[in-house]
């Protein structure tokens, strides 16, 4: 009986050590199904469906995505160290970029894709042929003045509009159309006329490389998330700061896992008759336009503060301009982000040269007075904002009603959708 009792601690140690044992073989597949998640690359249909979730979850907190307002600032930051400031008429002081939702938003966005691509074990530092960093300099350029005169990029200018219920969005769209067109057969001339040169090879395919990366990638995502909460926790001081911040590190994990690009969605239908990215952005504008219409119909968020006042002039030349650009950049201003977190050093270039051309542009149109605004104070319940590039579109008030609003967005989506499927099955508008 003694001998019983004396083996009741190492029956009791037993236990615990294979609970202890046990727990860690749990955390350990815990750790291998989140890694497989992370390594597995979903659709860009199910990164359409939750980026949708994320786009309303901002919603209902009264606030929405953009992107190019904050690669502005940067651009404003160009200006200030090259001493153009003074020309341009930027301001003398620029504000805290604290202050700067969209500035924070893309850099949450970036720290997003960057985790998911460490611990996906897919970051690669990329270095393109040399004839890349010009080609991505000029799209970056383009793609700058195309969103100074949009009032935004594909998602400020496009998206947004779109989910808001303003024609700008579809107008910025046939713009993009033509853009993404006249860009291919440019740089299918430039890669024949000029040297491209050869990519040199890329850094981080190495074992070590291999073993630390996914570890990075939870630090880094740790202190994302962290970021996030305290801003969160801290609303009374900084409004919706950390929802825009942990919403933005979700869009940019969505992004690079599903690989969902606007500018694919635009592009590949022409370059090789793909819609597969087109009918993903179709679905992504289909499941948040309803929720939205509720919100806006509830007053949760104001139209007139996200509807670009460039419908139409300003929509289609802006869509123009960033079509031809976002072709030779390789991407749109959403995918530049994810690309760069990546490790794709051409989008440096790229990024460089959007931001500035952005910043430099717009000032060029407000010091000509082209996005002065005036108001209608007689429209029909709304005060809009008029530009030399445009108003301020939003359909329930050019409508009357949201029946027609709801009709209009959803049978030109159809109208799209039946586009693109016409030209899978025939090639008809596709140059290859």
């Amino acid at each position: 009986m003694f001998q019983n009792h004396c083996n009741v601690p190492s029956m009791i140690s037993s236990a615990v050590w294979r609970g202890v044992v046990a727990m860690i073989q749990s955390l350990r597949n815990r750790k291998e199904d989140l890694q497989e998640l992370f390594q597995s690359t979903f659709s860009p249909f199910m990164g359409s469906a939750l980026l949708a979730l994320v786009m309303v979850i901002m919603m209902s907190g009264s606030t929405h995505w953009g992107v190019f307002g904050g690669l502005r600032y940067v651009g404003d930051v160009i200006n200030h160290l090259l001493g153009l400031n003074h020309l341009l008429g930027l301001p003398e002081t620029l504000s805290p970029p604290l202050r700067q939702h969209l500035l924070i938003s893309d850099a949450a966005l970036i720290l997003g894709a960057l985790s998911a691509a460490l611990i996906g074990g897919r970051y690669r530092v990329v270095p393109p042929p040399w004839a890349e960093y010009v080609s991505g300099a000029v799209g970056g350029l383009l793609m700058g003045l195309g969103a100074s005169l949009a009032g935004g990029c594909t998602v400020g200018g496009f998206l947004t509009p779109l989910i808001f219920f303003s024609p700008a969005g579809w107008m910025m769209l046939l713009g993009l159309m033509a853009g993404a067109a006249i860009g291919i057969r440019g740089l299918l001339w430039a890669m024949d006329t000029f040297p491209w040169g050869r990519a040199p090879p890329s850094l981080g395919n190495g074992s070590l490389w291999k073993t630390i990366s996914p570890w990075l990638g939870w630090l880094v995502l740790s202190f994302a998330c962290l970021w996030g909460v305290v801003f969160y926790r801290q609303a009374e001081r900084y409004d919706t700061l950390g929802l825009t911040i942990l919403s933005a590190l979700l869009i940019g994990m969505i992004l690079q896992r599903s690989r969902l690009c606007f500018s694919k969605a635009i592009r590949e239908p022409f370059m090789t008759g793909d819609g597969q990215h087109a009918k993903a952005v179709m679905l992504l504008i289909a499941l948040v336009a309803l929720p939205s219409s509720l919100f806006l119909n509830k007053g949760l968020i104001a139209p007139y503060g996200a509807i670009p006042p460039s419908f139409w002039p300003g929509s289609f030349a802006g869509g123009l301009s960033f079509g031809i650009g976002m072709v030779f950049a390789g991407g749109c201003a959403t995918s530049t982000l994810w690309r760069l977190a990546e490790g794709n050093l051409k989008m440096l270039s790229t990024l460089f040269f959007f931001a500035w051309s952005g910043s430099t542009c717009s000032a060029l149109l407000s010091q000509f007075s082209w996005t002065e605004r005036s108001y209608d104070l007689d429209f029909y319940n709304a005060i809009p904002a008029i530009t030399k590039l445009g108003y301020q579109a939003y359909l329930p008030d050019l409508t009357g009603n949201w029946g027609w609003a709801l009709a209009m967005t959803y049978g030109l989506l159809l109208g799209w959708y039946l586009l693109v499927r016409y030209n899978e099955r025939s090639e008809r508008f596709t140059i290859f």
